[in-house]
């Protein structure tokens, strides 16, 4: 491995740019998530990002130029290099879309559970509840996580039963009350459906904790914790692990790798602490480092909620502390922004949504550069790869 700086992914959780060209086969069409947002949120202030070729990248895209206030002057002056990228993985999931970025696309079929109830099938349910030692569960319906634990949190306070529910993606999801259920025992939980679900091919198992006394005061904590399979092929963290270099995620990034190509895990949540062990931890990580980051709120918190508002607020923050990254790098250290599938806040439903993402590098020895639609998240990967001098992966283009 070419020991020679610093490389920070800054994924911003569903921030897509267009619709995919296979959009009308996950029933999306029209979803934009940055046009959208732009359109409905006047005046929408991301400088920096713009400066970066953000809003090229999403009109070369889409074929719309996004409407964002260009009075707002960019705080640094770096060159790029952007574009776009295609998905070539069937699904539009968090699991699918950052395994690509890291090389590997996932071409099999995920297995999902229906969403109207019982989604889950009864003999699934009865082993879980029979190893777990519990006499059943909640909900057993595809539903908002925010939603359900107000419509049956009072229910499970009072009769201990945990709340288990999916959604449109791979997942198998369970909420308990801190306090009332606790932590460890969620945690267990967890760990025996996991094992319960390895026959349905699903691809997390996310415990969902939250607080609050009474519905409409429930809260959801920040001590989610995702279970999910392994990446089928190595990836370009695994590669960089092995040549003695440090892979440092931020945020769930350990969890949906499943700890794979990990040097080291730092918790965070909310995009300020996000934002601040990010900038920490690349003041202080070795020359020969991954810094990677998942800034879940862009998804989780306004993209699933349908919060425009939310969203266009949160694109400020982000774009407004990148200042703050650029005094930290050093010559050789390359920054890319880029995102895992779209969630179109102003679109249908509450689900992910089928779309082109941003593919922005950034760095003091970049060189200015539109590179068009790439035909995979895994340029990035193969990127990484090149410019560690790492063994090339199965997929993907580098444009370095």
């Amino acid at each position: 491995m070419h020991q020679k700086g610093k490389v920070i992914i800054l994924m911003l959780d569903s921030f897509g740019i267009g619709g995919a060209e296979d959009a009308a086969a996950f029933n999306d069409e029209g979803a934009n998530t940055f046009l959208h947002i732009a359109q409905n949120y006047k005046n929408l202030k991301v400088p920096n990002m713009a400066k970066l070729g953000l809003v090229k990248a999403a009109e070369s895209s889409c074929g719309h130029k996004a409407p964002v206030d260009e009075t707002a002057k960019a705080d640094f002056d770096l060159p790029s290099k952007y574009g776009f990228m295609r998905e070539i993985s069937k699904g539009k999931d968090t699991s699918s879309g950052h395994w690509e970025m890291a090389g590997v696309p996932v071409k099999f079929d995920w297995g999902y559970f229906k969403p109207d109830y019982p989604s889950f099938p009864p003999e699934l349910i009865d082993a879980i509840c029979k190893d777990a030692g519990i006499k059943g569960i909640l909900g057993n319906k595809a539903a908002s996580g925010t939603v359900i634990i107000n419509e049956l949190g009072e229910e499970h306070i009072k009769t201990g039963l945990p709340i288990c529910y999916t959604s449109a993606d791979s997942v198998f999801q369970i909420a308990a009350h801190e306090k009332y259920f606790g932590l460890d025992k969620l945690y267990k939980l967890c760990e025996i459906a996991f094992k319960h679900l390895k026959p349905y091919n699903i691809a997390r198992v996310i415990a969902r904790p939250f607080e609050g006394e009474k519905a409409g005061e429930f809260k959801r904590t920040k001590n989610r914790h995702d279970y999910s399979v392994k990446p089928p092929a190595k990836t370009v963290l695994d590669l960089m692990k092995e040549a003695g270099g440090q892979v440092i995620s931020v945020g769930k990034i350990s969890d949906i790798f499943a700890a794979q190509g990990i040097t080291r895990a730092v918790k965070a949540s909310g995009l300020k602490e996000l934002w601040d062990i990010t900038l920490a931890e690349v003041k202080n990580a070795p020359e020969g480092s991954i810094i990677f980051t998942n800034f879940v709120d862009f998804d989780m918190t306004w993209g699933h909620r349908r919060d425009i508002k939310g969203y266009a607020e949160g694109l400020e923050y982000f774009d407004s502390r990148l200042k703050e990254l650029t005094a930290l790098l050093g010559d050789d250290d390359i920054v890319f922004i880029t995102a895992d599938h779209g969630c179109d806040p102003a679109y249908k439903g509450s689900d992910h949504t089928r779309e082109h993402v941003p593919v922005i590098m950034f760095g003091k020895k970049v060189k200015p550069e539109f590179i068009g639609g790439r035909s995979s998240f895994s340029d990035i990967g193969q990127s990484i790869a090149s410019y560690f001098g790492l063994p090339a992966l199965e997929n993907g283009k580098s444009f370095l």
